[in-house]
């Protein structure tokens, strides 16, 4: 049995399962911003006994533990490079913290990779190769999964969709999540509309979805972009399959699956034409922690080379 630990921005999640896509017991809490990151630290160590008890499994049946992180980590280290959202985990060797305090091996990992491994292996890109997923919530993350196994580059990272940089509505370069991620489209919400608190992204699509003007110009103009950066990585990587996953994706198939399809049909790289589709993430909100129970199991199953 491994567990599961994902650490976002605004959530945190724990599971308990073998890595082979069903999860035993859940864990859910609501990460405080201004508490930082040992707030964070805080929550996981009263967590941890709290699942455990409510699972009636004991300790000592865990084999390690895998971490999904919301930002960039770095594989050599096992550390936190940066938190665009939570401060004091910069640097910080969270891999070693969690097997210290758990008493069992850790592996960690990008949540949006770990995200894209379990929609790989369990979901929506099942029996697929290569997969390439999107999540689309606060912000924009990719990963890249190539037979069965996430690309991470040189170790840092790869496939980070949301730091494209492209046109802007003043012809401007910006990062596609400054337009089509949920927080890009409140913070255009409150420039465009002159109004201090904007909506959530959930009620701009609502909005959007009963007609509102200024709701459909903003879900157009994220669309718009979004499937400008679809373009870019079908044209460099040649993806199989492309999963949308994400509070942003849940605007549903009239709102924004469609007209994405639509969009890169009429802009993609002709000779890639009918190689790709572009369809939801399939596992929800246990994405993450289905994705690093699954992660724990291969790589501290596995001998070492």
């Amino acid at each position: 049995m491994y567990l599961g630990i994902e650490i976002g921005g605004t959530k945190l999640q724990l599971g308990l399962g073998d890595g082979v896509g069903v999860i035993h017991a859940l864990w859910r809490g609501t990460v405080v911003p201004a508490d930082g990151a040992d707030g964070i630290r805080r929550q996981i160590q009263q967590a941890i006994p709290d699942l455990l008890a409510n699972a009636k499994r004991k300790r000592a049946e865990l084999r390690g533990v895998g971490i999904g992180f919301g930002g960039p980590v770095d594989d050599a280290t096992r550390t936190v490079i940066k938190s665009h959202q939570i401060v004091g985990w910069d640097g910080f060797p969270l891999a070693d913290w969690i097997a210290d305090l758990v008493g069992v091996p850790a592996v960690l990992g990008n949540d949006a990779d770990v995200a894209g491994f379990a929609e790989a292996l369990f979901g929506a890109g099942k029996g697929l190769s290569p997969i390439f997923y999107i999540t689309i919530g606060s912000g924009i993350g990719g990963g890249l999964i190539i037979n069965g196994e996430i690309y991470r580059g040189c170790g840092r990272g790869a496939a980070e969709i949301g730091h494209l940089r492209l046109t802007g509505r003043q012809g401007s370069m910006i990062r596609l999540e400054d337009m089509a991620s949920g927080w890009g489209m409140q913070n255009l919400w409150a420039e465009l509309s002159g109004v201090g608190e904007s909506p959530t992204a959930a009620e701009i699509a609502q909005q959007a979805a009963k007609g509102d003007a200024l709701a459909r110009h903003l879900v157009e103009l994220a669309i718009d972009r979004l499937a400008e950066g679809v373009c870019h990585v079908i044209a460099l990587l040649g993806p199989r399959r492309i999963v949308v996953g994400g509070g942003v994706s849940l605007m549903g198939e009239d709102l924004l699956f469609s007209p994405l399809r639509t969009l890169v049909a009429r802009r993609v790289f002709k000779p890639f034409a009918d190689c790709y589709d572009i369809v939801p993430a399939a596992l929800g909100e246990e994405v993450v922690v289905h994705g690093v129970l699954a992660l724990a199991r291969k790589r501290l199953s596995e001998p070492e080379a």
